[in-house]
């Protein structure tokens, strides 16, 4: 059996919503998953719309999962390296928590710093919801857009198409890294100049 066709047998398999519900595994990266699985759902099966409702259910309960935790490390390790860590951050997430939190959505890595952070330094869970959910509902829905306009641009090649969707996401995630660098930048030549 070659690659391609073992790739389609499991992004049509009905356990597919199952590997997009990421809740279980809240610190490994799923948007490569959601991608996959859209851009064969331009065939219809899996279905693009189920594909964002479990990648959205997925990362929100993956992120209070992450919360937990973080409220967990502050009760265990009180003094950790860690809690020291989201001690220095504390003062930007209580100033702008809603949109640390919607964004890390989307920065490697950022997801599980900040959902981590928030409930270690006792940022409220009322607070943290709301955002959780706007994050984990845009966020679905980009994953799931990108992989199925990957998908309906190649459809004769899934391959090109699967390729396509992760490279795209991958430089629009490379490009919002790059415009905060050159932002970081600015504001440290203002503020020395």
């Amino acid at each position: 059996m070659d690659l391609m066709a073992t790739i389609e047998n499991a992004m049509t398999s009905p356990f597919i919503y199952l590997a997009i519900l990421d809740a279980f595994l809240p610190f490994l990266p799923s948007e490569s998953v959601v991608i996959a699985a859209a851009v064969f759902a331009v065939s219809g099966i899996p279905s693009l719309p189920l594909i964002i409702v479990f990648a959205a259910l997925g990362a929100f309960v993956g992120d209070h999962i992450g919360f937990l935790i973080g409220r967990l490390l502050r009760r265990r390790r009180p003094g950790g390296r860690l809690i020291r860590a989201a001690d220095r951050i504390a003062p930007h997430l209580h100033r702008r928590g809603g949109a640390l939190i919607i964004a890390g959505r989307f920065v490697p890595g950022g997801r599980t710093a900040i959902v981590t952070a928030s409930g270690a330094t006792g940022y409220p869970l009322a607070r943290f919801a709301p955002f959780a959910a706007i994050a984990a509902v845009t966020w679905a829905g980009y994953s799931g857009l990108i992989g199925y306009l990957g998908g309906a641009a190649f459809e004769s090649d899934r391959m090109l198409g699967l390729a396509v969707g992760l490279g795209l996401a991958l430089s629009i995630t490379a490009l919002g890294e790059l415009v905060r660098y050159v932002l970081r930048r600015r504001r440290a030549a203002i503020a020395a100049g």
